[in-house]
């Protein structure tokens, strides 16, 4: 169950695993298609679009309260669900479902970055190391028992664009150990600990406006951690200029990108190049 391109890296190395291991993925469920692009197109789910690669079945309910997802998966019969990034709480009766449980892959070491935007808010706080977690579900939002965890450092001026594409695939490989642990009988269980858990919760475009007069550190931290959305902004113009990957040496912030109202992204140099009084705003 889960539905970007996150959970679609982890269903795509789980498949392989699968078949490697004897075990089956007997469906996919993922949140509705939305529309997106400027032209308004419906757009499958990442999730989906593996899925049905794979001659996965797809399932996609606007709820999970009005019993019929419920009646769709009494008859998979699953002896194991896995959860990842998949944007809906799941009701109790169907935690209960699977003999074997429900297993989460979370993007932070919980109980730190309990939430929908761990891997955002790891790099807004200026964090130095972050990582996946697999847990056991329970009804409190990632409050579950927890299986294992992997870790990584966070690299001075990475993204949380960056980071959505290393952590993905460690999730990924957690997953698969995960499984085989289940399946064989040595999967530990840690309770967490509730006092040390901090929240993660969605980022807001109320984010997005940049302070010059705070420390290069700080801003850096908030260019990076809303790369590539909702992106940090600033007044030019009229407008507002978009900011992409930053860094900082010594007490100066570099800038790596920049895009201006209905443009492209584009080198902070070569914008300069055309717009020289934005030196002056970004200062």
């Amino acid at each position: 169950m889960g539905t970007p391109d996150f959970a679609a890296t982890c269903l795509s190395r789980l498949i392989v695993f699968a078949s490697e291991c004897g075990h089956e993925v007997v469906a996919a469920f993922s949140q509705p298609d939305k529309k997106s692009g400027r032209g308004l197109k419906i757009t499958p789910t990442p999730v989906r679009e593996i899925a049905e690669k794979h001659g996965v079945p797809v399932y996609q309910p606007a709820t999970l309260r009005d019993g019929e997802a419920l009646q769709t998966l009494q008859n998979l019969a699953p002896d194991l669900l896995i959860v990842v990034a998949y944007g809906r709480i799941l009701p109790r009766e169907i935690l209960e479902l699977p003999p074997l449980g429900c297993v989460n892959i979370h993007a932070s070491l919980l109980p730190k970055f309990r939430g929908s935007a761990p891997i955002q808010r790891a790099v807004l706080n200026g964090e130095s190391v972050t990582g996946v977690t697999a847990m056991y579900m329970a009804e409190e939002l990632d409050a579950g028992d927890i299986i294992a965890a992997r870790e990584t450092a966070i690299a001075d001026g990475e993204t949380s664009g960056e980071l959505f594409a290393r952590l993905a695939p460690l999730g990924a490989e957690l997953l698969c150990e995960t499984i085989a642990a289940i399946a064989d009988g040595t999967a530990k269980r840690t309770p967490q600990n509730s006092a040390e858990a901090t929240f993660a919760p969605p980022l807001s475009k109320a984010e997005s406006p940049v302070d010059f007069t705070k420390p290069a550190r700080e801003l850096a931290n908030q260019i990076n951690g809303l790369d590539p959305w909702p992106a940090a902004t600033v007044e030019f113009d009229g407008g507002q200029i978009k900011l992409f990957g930053a860094s900082v040496s010594g007490n100066i912030l570099a800038i790596r990108e920049v895009q201006a109202p209905g443009g492209r992204r584009m080198a902070l140099r070569d914008f300069l190049r055309g717009h020289p009084d934005f030196a002056g705003v970004i200062r």
